[in-house]
């Protein structure tokens, strides 16, 4: 089967290209002396997860204990729950999921840790524990060295917990531009080693330092002191990804197939594919909602629900597509995208391969 025979809209996985990123992350962990733990929140899929530990993976990371009871489910028995599940209800749930696969989660606070260690002593088992740390992006994480100390003792003194070390997001690699992402992952780098050096002066465990973003991966590679890398959307890439620079257009493997199904102006195409397949998350300019391939002067300048309109007047009149035609679209954020979608065809170059369940797709909590 072609793709050109699916109906729209159609999520497309290009396993080539998905598989050439999956190795080249792999390789750049590996010469970075780094181990590679992605993260699954991209495409909450078990089958691309699989791709992942085959290709040196150590675990996985997820966002949500709803994305980690599935990938239990499917066998996966090394999980990192990258947030803080800091209520009674998540504790309990966590507790009842490490009695089949090994789950550790993060804690940024006291109470968090005290809520963890009684669910987890209730349970009878043992939960690990790694502090967030902020290093600039101002979500969850310790603000200082000093309350990771204080929140490292707590984790060590309670019964049901062990201390695995600390972790961070530098997601503030995004407001960087791309000459300033390297001096940005220099100084994230630097705070947790030196939060590290704390804890261990102190001497309380810190056996692992853990980072985690696509734009940063290249440069935390190179950083010393540093054990652990999360990436997730690098497995498809995006437009996002694209104008940070971490990414070029032939690195995109995700991509909506759709169709025109208007064409009211000679300078207009309406695409069925709107927000529900795209995501409404746009750039700030250019093709605001993902790229056309093969027409790179057409601009997908805004979307309702069901349609994408499409600024066709920088493509010449021969090449814009006609009522009926079929495009591919890269979407602006690939998390964001697959998020709306049960499946995803699996294809190579034109001819489709598979469709796999994006199996935790919507679980949000």
């Amino acid at each position: 089967m072609l793709l050109a025979d699916l109906d729209t809209p159609a999520l497309v996985a290009d396993l080539d290209i998905v598989q050439r990123n999956v190795r080249r992350m792999a390789d750049l962990a590996r010469r970075g002396g780094k181990s590679l733990r992605p993260h699954v929140k991209t495409h909450k899929s078990p089958d691309l997860a699989r791709l992942q530990l085959a290709a040196g993976a150590t675990g996985i990371t997820v966002a949500k204990l709803g994305e980690a009871e599935v990938m239990a489910d499917a066998g996966f028995n090394d999980l990192f729950l990258a947030n803080e599940p800091a209520t009674e209800v998540k504790a309990t749930r966590l507790a009842i999921l490490v009695r089949r696969a090994r789950v550790a989660a993060g804690v940024d606070s006291l109470e968090g840790a005290a809520i963890l260690s009684r669910a987890a002593a209730r349970a009878g088992v043992v939960v690990g524990i790694r502090i967030e740390v902020d290093t600039g992006l101002g979500r969850c994480g310790v603000r200082t060295a000093e309350a990771a100390l204080e929140i490292a003792r707590a984790v060590c003194d309670s019964p049901g917990l062990r201390l695995e070390g600390i972790f961070t997001h530098e997601g503030h690699v995004y407001r960087a531009s791309p000459e300033e992402v390297r001096t940005a992952c220099v100084g994230a780098a630097a705070r947790m080693r030196e939060v590290a050096e704390v804890l261990r002066t102190e001497g309380l465990p810190c056996g692992l330092v853990s980072v985690g973003s696509t734009p940063g991966a290249a440069a935390m590679a190179d950083e010393p002191g540093i054990d652990e890398m999360r990436p997730g959307v690098y497995v498809f890439n995006d437009g996002m990804q694209a104008a940070l620079g971490s990414a070029r257009e032939e690195d995109c493997g995700l991509t909506v197939l759709a169709s025109v199904i208007s064409r009211p102006e000679a300078q207009i195409a309406i695409l069925d594919a709107g927000s529900k397949a795209l995501s409404s998350d746009r750039a700030e300019s250019g093709s605001r909602h993902g790229a056309i391939l093969g027409l790179p002067q057409a601009r997908i300048d805004w979307l309702s629900e069901e349609h994408a309109h499409v600024d066709l007047r920088g493509v010449p009149a021969a090449a814009r597509p006609r009522l009926g035609e079929k495009v591919r679209i890269v979407p602006h954020h690939a998390c964001a995208c697959v998020n709306l979608h049960s499946y995803m065809v699996v294809a190579r170059a034109d001819r489709v391969q598979d469709r796999w369940p994006i199996a935790a797709r919507g679980r949000m909590q």
